[in-house]
């Protein structure tokens, strides 16, 4: 089973460490970043999948596959 996670957060280093972090547990990029101008700076996304055995349980955490 796949699982997917969208990461969200203000483009700056902490976010890089998240993705990274991620990476790391086993998810994996899915498709590309995006990025948006608002008022409070600049908010950064990236999507990330990550296979999983068993099945999904919507009362579980995505971050805890």
């Amino acid at each position: 089973m796949k699982v997917y996670r969208m990461l969200t957060g203000a483009d700056d280093a902490e976010f890089c460490r998240r993705v990274t972090e991620a990476l790391q547990q086993g998810w994996e990029l899915y498709g590309s970043p995006s990025m948006t101008h608002t008022d409070d700076g600049v908010r950064i996304g990236q999507a990330i999948t990550k296979e999983v055995g068993g099945s999904y349980h919507p009362d579980k955490p995505l971050n805890s596959y």
